[in-house]
């Protein structure tokens, strides 16, 4: 695992475009915002993208095929860590993406895959939706 202290000079400027953005972005569009700091092909922006979600630090949302920072403390050792559940709950209309800690959520489901004996290594939900504003 990677330590986030430990990040190379292009994970760091990724993660910090993405945290910037504070929305979820596609790697093109991530490639975009770094061209400028010297980023200039693909391949580095999925392999910075590939270390910094290894680290915990960036989620991929299968749904969007995007990327966004996190913005929860999982653990200071990711791969340490019990799997939990990461919910994000996605706005059909807006785009916002809101992360979620739901320890509930993370109970359910170990306990539910668990009888059957199932050993998730990464679990991920998005729930599609409406937000408060957009709903209005």
């Amino acid at each position: 695992m990677l330590d986030a202290g430990k990040l190379t000079a292009n994970q760091k400027t990724v993660l910090a475009r993405l945290r910037a953005a504070g929305t979820a972005k596609s790697a093109y569009e991530i490639l975009d915002l770094v061209r400028g700091d010297g980023l200039r092909a693909p391949a580095q922006v999925y392999r910075a993208l590939d270390k910094l979600i290894a680290a915990g630090l960036v989620h991929r949302l299968e749904s969007l095929n995007a990327f966004i920072a996190c913005v929860h403390d999982h653990g200071s050792d990711v791969a340490a860590a019990p799997v939990h559940a990461v919910v994000f709950a996605i706005c059909n209309g807006c785009g916002s993406v809101e992360e979620l800690s739901l320890p509930s959520v993370t109970e359910a489901l170990q306990a539910s895959l668990g009888r059957d004996g199932f050993r998730p290594d990464h679990m991920t939900v998005e729930v599609s939706g409406r937000c408060a504003t957009c709903a209005d």
